[in-house]
């Protein structure tokens, strides 16, 4: 009975197979654990009568090396295996994978760096949700401001005692300004990029975010003259040598005074087109002196330091430059979209 069970069980582990270490083990632990099947046979050996335990003796023992030999060939097979696997991931893109390239909005605004960075401002960031207090309070904005309104802003808090505490998401990267002036004294030379949120309906012309960059220059003596030179040399960098700038007063609560700044239409030289609205001038930023008030809130005393502000929108810029018909399609992530950069890198 017990030699044929140890036939029965030979003929089992000459024919095992295993696709994997995991089913490899679970064949050890069958046969050669302390609870497997050999195991068993070796604990019935004393029932055996005297006159046969030779010949089982000597089968178990055959069963017990054939079954530690085959498992030791399928790990052996199972190795080599996975030493000649190719390891395909089915789920990644087929080869050969094309080279990627930076997104639009980063090349420009990798441009507009390069070109501030080199007139001496240094590279500040902050966060993009921030409280009232240094997004609109410091910086001269009135409490009933329409800034301040859900129309125009995200709120993510809002308090019932006092509008300085309200948490909310950015509107412009001036919040990175006013948390600099109030730990740092001048001389002050910054420029902040980064992403802004307005409660905006999202069309060809607008979003619901966007980037800027802001400069910010405090120090004694500075003037409108120092601005409009640095602007005009910027504009220069960017869009060439014969580019022209003017300067239109605007109304901004954080500058006095204040400006528009047009270029000259680098489409048509200044001479009209479709593109300007045949004014021969593209509007790209707005700018001014920083507010006393403003430096005052910061810390800063405004009899001893003056200094200017601007601010642009990268997307807008980069529509300049590359004559982008949709806002949205920056933020869409088409393939083909962005496969027009690739010589822009």
């Amino acid at each position: 009975m017990m030699l044929e069970k140890i036939e029965e069980l030979l003929k089992e582990v000459n024919n095992l197979k295993a696709s994997n270490a995991e089913e490899i083990e679970q064949l050890r632990l069958k046969y050669l654990s302390k609870k497997g099947e050999i195991t068993a046979l070796m604990a019935d050996f004393r029932n055996v009568a005297a006159d046969q335990k030779k010949v089982v003796g000597m089968k178990i023992n055959e069963l017990k090396q054939a079954a530690m030999q085959k498992i030791n060939e399928l790990k052996e097979q199972n190795a080599e295996a996975e030493e000649s696997a190719d390891d395909i991931d089915l789920t990644r893109s087929a080869y050969p994978i094309a080279l990627g390239t930076r997104h639009p909005l980063t090349i420009v605004k990798n441009q507009i760096i390069d070109i501030f960075q080199r007139m001496g401002f240094t590279l500040a960031e902050g966060p993009e949700i921030d409280d009232d207090l240094h997004v609109f309070t410091k910086l001269n904005f009135a409490a009933d401001h329409p800034a301040r309104d859900m129309q125009d802003t995200f709120f993510i808090e809002q308090s019932a005692s006092e509008v300085t505490k309200n948490i909310l998401l950015r509107s412009h990267t001036s919040n990175d300004q006013s948390r600099i002036m109030e730990r740092q004294q001048p001389p002050i030379r910054v420029i902040c990029p980064g992403r802004v949120y307005r409660n905006e309906a999202i069309s060809a012309r607008a979003h619901c975010f966007f980037h800027q960059l802001e400069g910010l220059y405090i120090d004694k003596n500075v003037s409108f003259t120092d601005l409009k030179q640095v602007l005009l040399t910027f504009a220069r960098e960017l869009f060439g040598p014969d580019t022209k700038i003017r300067l239109r007063p605007s109304y901004f609560p954080f500058t006095e005074p204040s400006a528009e700044m047009d270029i000259s239409c680098h489409i048509c030289g200044g001479k009209g087109c479709g593109f300007c609205k045949h004014t021969g001038w593209v509007e790209i930023l707005g700018c001014g002196m920083v507010d006393p008030n403003v430096l005052e809130a910061c810390g800063i005393d405004s009899k001893v330091y003056t200094g200017y502000a601007f601010g642009l929108g990268i997307e807008r810029i980069t529509n300049l430059k590359y004559r982008v018909a949709d806002l949205r399609m920056f933020s869409e992530n088409d393939v083909r979209f962005l496969d027009e950069f690739v010589s822009a890198d």
